[in-house]
């Protein structure tokens, strides 16, 4: 790995990627593990003491590290004890993927084809609306609370979309995921190697399983220790990464109840399902620092419809607009209602800024500027 204030294709050593990833979890790493399966550290909540703060204290610790230094994942056995929760709460995601296809038909996906397998986008939102008992039954999880707040501190914020493979549903291509995993390689290419670096510390990834899950049925391609790798958000994007990834991922098996947690900076993937009968349901966790938010609450809306006119009088040069539409206009993509504003043609809808640019390049009347960022802003309204 080049040492460079950016990070581009050019900085990315698959001799360098590939002596990382062949490390190997010890046993030292993970002292409280009731197993180390493929690098992976296999932890029987049943048998922890997560009522007792000094313990739960010392495995949060040892979780972080694993994280953060080691292996970048490990499942939690019996996260969800509860099988009738799983399965109350399965029946209503199963209902509503059946109301929202009958709505508006196949959802468009981050990495995969539109209609390559059921989502649903704020699945945390839609379960506890339409049965508060199941959602409290299958949340009410020490043990995802405790890896939560041992990756993100209090106060975290939880979200979750549900993904639902059936037989015959292809794999997806190794990536990262949130945030920088979500832009185009052009936009991750702008952000220092230092937010690269600091950009899985604001999120963790997480999957609960909904059904038993055996390798045949596809569970997550996982490449232990990947998210070590400084450049990693420009490497998964090449295809020599991408070929070594599909030569040395590893997949564990999962039982209903289990949960997968991973940084979101590990390569990984779903994996096919080539099951004959497995309709494999995973609710995807993804888990967010409650520190990344601006100090004060702004309309951004308003003053893109003031800023706007402005802009068309002054006839400021195209670094100084591009400026002054920064200091302004929202500039990024999320959080955003991903039913009615989804990442179609791309892994992340269109932000205000960049709305707001192509409208002056394209010579947009303030009318119609207006028409169209009020119209994006409601489409990303809950």
């Amino acid at each position: 790995m080049k040492d460079t204030a950016y990070y581009s294709a050019a900085s990315c050593d698959l001799a360098a990627f590939k002596a990382l990833t062949s490390r190997q979890l010890a046993p030292a790493d993970a002292p409280r593990a009731a197993a180390i399966e493929k690098n992976v550290p296999l932890y029987d909540v049943a048998t922890l003491t997560l009522d007792d703060p000094a313990e739960r204290t010392a495995l949060m610790a040892e979780w972080a590290a694993v994280l953060r230094d080691h292996s970048g994942v490990l499942v939690l056995r019996r996260a969800v004890p509860d099988h009738a929760a799983l399965d109350a709460a399965s029946a209503a995601y199963e209902a509503i993927i059946a109301d929202e296809k009958s709505a508006s038909g196949a959802k468009a996906d981050h990495f995969a084809a539109a209609g390559a397998n059921d989502r649903i986008w704020n699945s945390l939102q839609k379960l506890c609306l339409r049965d508060p008992q199941a959602f409290a039954a299958s949340f009410a999880s020490p043990a995802i609370d405790a890896v939560a707040e041992a990756w993100l501190g209090p106060g975290y914020q939880m979200t979750a979309q549900v993904n639902l493979v059936r037989p015959g549903g292809k794999a997806q291509t190794a990536h990262r995921d949130f945030h920088l995993g979500f832009q185009t390689g052009e936009e991750a290419a702008r952000f220092p190697a230092h937010v690269h670096q600091l950009s899985p510390f604001l999120t963790l990834q997480g999957a609960v399983a909904h059904c038993d899950m055996p390798l045949e049925s596809g569970p997550t391609k996982l490449l232990p220790f990947s998210q070590l790798y400084g450049p990693g958000y420009m490497a998964y994007r090449e295809p020599e990464f991408a070929a070594h990834f599909e030569e040395a991922f590893i997949q564990l098996p999962l039982q209903k109840g289990d949960a997968l947690f991973f940084s979101p900076a590990l390569f990984h993937g779903a994996g096919d399902n080539v099951s004959a009968d497995i309709q494999r349901m995973a609710n995807l966790l993804q888990v967010s620092s409650p520190m990344g938010r601006a100090m004060e609450s702004l309309d951004r809306l308003a003053m893109s419809l003031a800023l706007y006119p402005a802009l068309q009088t002054l006839s400021l040069p195209p670094l100084a607009e591009a400026a002054a539409i920064a200091a302004c206009a929202e500039g990024y993509s999320f959080p955003t209602n991903l039913d009615t504003d989804p990442p179609a043609g791309g892994l992340a809808p269109e932000t205000q800024a960049a709305l707001m640019r192509r409208a002056r390049a394209e010579g947009w009347s303030a009318t119609a500027f207006a028409e169209a960022a009020k119209a994006q802003h409601a489409r990303r309204q809950p």
